[in-house]
């Protein structure tokens, strides 16, 4: 069949590129970014501020008669689980009880006011309180805080009271600031500063990053985090009083720490954690395990802290048995005060890892739960919202915060329609701080330290799911379990870091292992598949289509280049490499046979030439199948980018297979890889356009490279 034939009995597919425009230059460009954003109209000032502000945009459309309830009954569930969990997490961070009831409850009003999630709930987070807990121990040491004969980072005394006589200029030097004084000082710059990151983020629109924050990234953290939790509160279960490790593998230092004192275990402490953990456990049970039956889950947290802080002052706990309470907590608020603006540098780099955390959890939950109610949010305006939660209560002695996964699953499970909810919760927090707070005086740490733990149930659990993990995709199960191990082991913060190298590395390692894979015809139609995968699929003898499933760049550009060498069958490289040296050789071979006949007396060459003869005779002996081939077709409808190196690659093999005879086409490539090629210099600058010619089908490839091969062998012929 000639090239005629070819024309006359297969209509190609003719597509005429668009001519893109020139691009504008830098000047134009900067000159119309400023007048788009520089402008100002009443429409675009009103959209700026209802974007910004999302209640004024949704509260007048508030279905009074429809939302009401729903929002009341899971913001008044909400706001009771928060006290006992609030004061509980303020163990973790190192502070005062009173501070975490303060996060709670600014946090609550200010994300009904700037988030734009109708479910989540945002306060106090047990991963962000550690990691807030874990610089505030830091800097007590440097500052010399811990040197306090009880030894304990998270020891809590009177401090409260000289910040209400008005020591409110952040000054460690103040008199009267004592640790717990300097310790909410410390709390607050760090909340600051990762709240002034998260808007910084917002502003510069980078909400994107939390695409790059994968399921099993921030699972494993959260996993590895809660094991750090869950050592760390083993001391208050004991009532030992042992400060909490600095540096690197605080897991190994605490466990030490603990076993080296056991004999100083406090036996009240101890009965009064395995009384907490015999009851809450069970009862946590009743709760998940009914909770389709039960209109609000039961607040059995609160119930055992009212009882525990009932007992405990009547029993004396703390003056006849030594146990560690609560103690005072004042009611009402506090005068702002400024953050320690000398400790930012201290803290910066802890702070933006603490915010790059709190954002992914806000965004993760938020995405989570407006997928399944059918809305959508706005990830820039929640890195705002949550960056306004941590900058704004950060002048109030709160310690930074975020949403949280089970008062959020409380929350939606109980009827919750809009932000209206978290005012209602705010409503109870406000409550308890201006008249109830006091009466947790006697509260014991013990029973604190037992509500983190039972909370820590959710993720500890996820041990129980390595192996469905595994058999799901081992790369996502590697990735959680190596971000877990170094976050439990090695270093919070650290396991982060790590986690996130290793998702981009086995994105890069991904790409690295695809393989070139030839492709056979459907026995109907003109559909091409993959040969090792289908069954009934044929080949043509003297063409050979292949795809590679994966963008060809610098790091892979080799290994492509190998594994279709090693599909097709000959490497043509090598084989040059061999026929030079054969070459060689058989010059060498004829100088000697001269010199014979001339009457020289022969110069053994080097070596016997035996290996090299039949080295060189083996390898010039290629597979049957590719010492047929004439064409080869590589689909890139795989191909996703190429770079500098990818179009140099494909220019090597058009080449290399070139110089053997084997025509090499393209077939199926994106506008983004033919654009690449263009501008790589892939099409020789020839009169002729027959190497420019675009193939949109496997079939109009193969016929084209058959109808080519025909028409050369008929010149043969002649």
């Amino acid at each position: 069949m000639t090239h005629s034939d070819w024309d006359r009995q297969r209509q190609p597919l003719v597509l005429q590129r668009v001519e893109k425009e020139a691009a504008p230059s830098w000047r134009s460009s900067a000159s119309r970014r400023l007048k788009k954003h520089c402008s100002c109209t009443s429409e675009k000032a009103k959209s700026k501020i209802l974007g910004f502000v999302p209640i004024l945009k949704w509260l007048p459309r508030y279905r009074l008669r429809e939302w009401l309830l729903g929002d009341a009954m899971s913001g008044l569930i909400v706001g009771i689980l928060l006290v006992p969990q609030s004061i509980a997490y303020s163990l973790l961070a190192s502070q005062d009880p009173i501070y975490g009831l303060y996060t709670s409850f600014f946090t609550s009003i200010i994300y009904a006011i700037f988030g734009t999630s109708r479910h989540i709930s945002a306060g106090v987070f047990g991963v962000l309180c550690l990691l807030v807990g874990q610089v505030v121990d830091r800097e007590l040491a440097l500052a010399g805080y811990l040197t306090e004969s009880d030894g304990d980072g998270g020891g809590w005394s009177n401090g409260s009271a000289a910040l209400l006589a008005g020591l409110g200029n952040g000054s460690v030097a103040a008199v009267g600031c004592d640790k717990s004084c300097y310790a909410i000082t410390v709390g607050a710059t760090v909340t600051f500063t990762a709240g002034v990151y998260q808007v910084l983020m917002g502003i510069f629109q980078v909400g994107f990053v939390s695409v790059y924050l994968s399921n099993s990234l921030l699972g494993g953290f959260a996993t590895g985090a809660s094991l750090t939790i869950f050592t760390s509160q083993i001391k208050y279960l004991l009532g030992l009083k042992i400060p909490r490790p600095q540096g690197w593998f605080v897991l190994f230092k605490t466990w030490y720490s603990v076993l080296g004192n056991l004999g100083n275990t406090n036996i009240c402490d101890l009965v009064t954690s395995l009384v907490c953990l015999l009851v809450l456990i069970p009862v946590k049970e009743i709760n998940k395990r009914f909770k389709a039956k039960l209109k609000a889950p039961i607040p059995f947290e609160l119930f055992v802290v009212v009882i525990a802080t009932l007992a405990s002052h009547f029993g004396r706990f703390n003056t006849d048995y030594g146990s560690d309470v609560s103690g005072d907590i004042p009611t009402g608020f506090m005068p702002p005060q400024l953050p320690m603006w000398s400790l930012i540098p201290n803290v910066a780099v802890d702070a933006f890892s603490i915010a790059i955390v709190g954002f992914a959890i806000t965004i993760s939950l938020s995405e989570m739960f407006a997928k399944k109610h059918g809305y959508t949010v706005d990830a820039n305006q929640e890195m705002y919202a949550i960056g306004l939660c941590n900058i704004v209560p950060a002048f109030f002695r709160c310690f930074t915060s975020s949403a949280a996964l089970t008062k959020t699953l409380v929350k939606e499970s109980t009827g919750c329609q809009t932000q209206v909810s978290g005012l209602v919760s705010a409503l109870v927090l406000l409550l308890v701080l201006l008249l109830i707070a006091p009466l947790f005086y006697s509260l014991q740490k013990c029973v604190l330290a037992v509500i983190i733990l039972v909370n820590l149930r959710g993720a500890l659990e996820k041990f129980l799911d390595i192996p469905a993990m595994w058999r799901l995709n081992r790369v996502d199960a590697s990735i959680w379990l190596i971000t877990m191990a170094t976050s439990a082991l090695v270093n919070t913060e650290l396991g982060l870091l790590v986690g996130v190298l290793v998702s981009a590395l086995s994105v890069l390692g991904r790409t690295q292992q695809a393989r070139v894979l030839e492709l056979g015809l459907a026995p109907a139609g003109e559909h091409y598949e993959d040969l090792s995968s289908y069954r009934g699929l044929r080949t043509h003898p003297d063409v050979a289509v292949f795809r590679y499933d994966a963008p060809i760049y610098y790091a892979n550009q080799s290994m492509f280049k190998k594994s279709l060498y090693k599909c097709v069958g000959l490497d043509p490289v090598k084989e040059k490499a061999q026929l030079v040296k054969f070459k060689k050789k058989r010059n060498k071979q004829q100088q000697q046979e001269a010199a014979a006949a001339a009457g020289i007396p022969d110069v053994k060459p080097e070596g016997d030439g035996k290996e090299e003869e039949g080295g060189a005779s083996v390898t010039l002996m290629p597979d049957q199948k590719a010492r047929r081939l004439r064409s080869l077709v590589v689909d890139g409808s795989a191909i996703l980018f190429l770079d500098t190196a990818g179009v140099t690659a494909l220019k090597e093999v058009r080449k290399d297979y070139a110089e053997f005879g084997i025509r090499v086409v393209l077939a199926q490539c994106n506008t983004s890889v033919l654009d690449s090629l263009e501008r790589g210099g892939y099409y020789p600058d020839k009169d002729g356009e027959e190497d420019r010619i675009l193939f949109f089908t496997i079939a109009d490839a193969v016929h084209y490279v058959q109808s080519l091969s025909a028409t050369n062998g008929d010149c043969d012929a002649k």
